[in-house]
């Protein structure tokens, strides 16, 4: 039986009742282009390959050219119908750069010429670093393509888990890939780089390993999982906080730097919400999520961490007539990350955090049986979290009135 059948949101969540009252849904503005399928790395962590969901295998290889032209008209009548004054659009996979030199290429050059006359284009690519070379650069500097490169610390960091098939580490390869990125006339395409969590790491080596690499900005991305298929280090006492404890010691590090070494961006996001400020991420907050991820075959689907829950999560029943893209926005799945506040559990709600919460990644509230209307697995480690950075803010916010 699928799980999702008889879940929220595709059931209990009122579609036409939010019709009724006026609400309606924001478009979409960020995308991500699955322009390969198939990665060079067997990371054991990985959502696509490694989860729930298996339909890579069923997804060719590589975006086709028609196929990508296609999805950037799709794109572009629904940045005219909308208004949209500019728009993200970053390149992944699998491995991106496997598309090789011509491919990536043609997508950069076709991306700007049809969308840059109706709206803004942003162009990103997120890859595993190996495969970059002086071409690739070239390309991305002709087309001005950021670059945001995935890396979990120093050598034994990275290499617990960011492996070959063949049972290879890769962190010497990504170093000489950053190298180049970073080096010569190439840094400011460099967008910064993306560290899974892994409390079997020390933090603090973790995070100056990754700042000997010189990122402008530092995610850190907690393992996905859910109620039903746990992360690693967490057990059935949801009490437990292995990775606030994991990254309280990287926040106190970065925070009494005596200079901005980088922006982390979880920090600053948590930061800002806690001084009542507006921010946008999926991992925390409110705000809502307008991202929408066109696969290989040119298939419209949600964000691509919800492979992490069962198999089919990403789905979206494309409609027979019209921008598949404004269909899309309703949704159920689409409506629940937009109605903030609303789409959260009671015990969300009648939590003093929630605004700043916002009941953790959307990923990891899933439960089979209920759903998506949940606590966050994570639910003591961000509480945890959040209170410690509080904390740190009200003493400075202290300090500078008493001085």
């Amino acid at each position: 039986m699928n799980p999702e059948g008889a879940s929220w949101p595709t059931v209990g969540l009122d579609v036409e009742g939010l019709r009724r009252i006026g609400w309606q849904p924001l478009p979409f503005v960020e995308y991500v282009m699955k322009i390969h399928s198939r990665c060079n790395l067997a990371c054991d962590y990985c959502y696509v390959y490694e989860m729930a969901d298996q339909s890579w295998r069923d997804q060719p290889k590589n975006m086709d050219d028609q196929v990508f032209t296609d999805s950037c008209k799709t794109i572009a009548e629904h940045a005219r119908r909308f208004a949209l004054p500019a728009v993200n659009l970053v390149m992944h996979g699998g491995e991106p750069l496997l598309v090789g030199h011509e491919k990536l290429e043609y997508f950069a050059r076709s991306a700007r010429e049809l969308l840059e006359p109706i709206t803004k284009v942003r162009l990103g690519i997120q890859t595993n670093g190996v495969l970059i070379d002086k071409e690739f650069l070239r390309i991305c500097d002709r087309w001005g393509i950021q670059v945001g490169v995935s890396l979990d610390g120093d050598r034994k960091a990275n290499d617990r888990h960011r492996k070959y098939r063949r049972g290879t580490g890769s962190f010497d390869d990504v170093a000489k890939g950053l190298g180049q990125l970073i080096g010569g006339d190439h840094r400011h395409l460099y967008s910064g780089l993306l560290c899974t969590v892994d409390v079997e790491n020390d933090p603090i080596e973790t995070y100056e390993a990754l700042v000997q690499f010189g990122p402008p900005a530092l995610d850190f991305l907690l393992p996905h999982g859910n109620w039903t298929t746990p992360p690693p280090a967490k057990t059935a006492d949801a009490t437990t906080t292995p990775y606030a404890d994991w990254l309280i010691p990287i926040f106190d590090r970065w925070y009494s730097a005596p200079e901005v070494e980088t922006r982390v961006r979880l920090f600053d996001v948590v930061i800002k919400l806690l001084l009542g400020r507006n921010a946008s991420t999926e991992a925390v907050g409110l705000a809502p999520v307008r991202l929408a991820v066109f696969e290989t075959d040119g298939t419209l689907e949600q964000v691509d961490e919800l492979k992490s829950a069962f198999a089919g999560a990403t789905k979206i029943e494309q409609a027979a007539t019209g921008n598949p893209l404004d269909e899309a926005l309703w949704d159920p799945h689409v409506i629940a990350r937009q109605i903030g506040i609303e789409a959260l559990s009671d015990t969300c709600r009648a939590c003093p955090l929630h605004n700043v919460c916002g009941g953790g990644h959307y990923v990891h509230r899933y439960r089979e049986g209920t759903g998506f209307r949940n606590p966050s697995i994570y639910c003591a480690d961000l509480v945890k979290l959040i209170r410690h950075i509080e904390s740190s803010i009200r003493a400075d916010i202290t300090s500078a009135a008493v001085g």
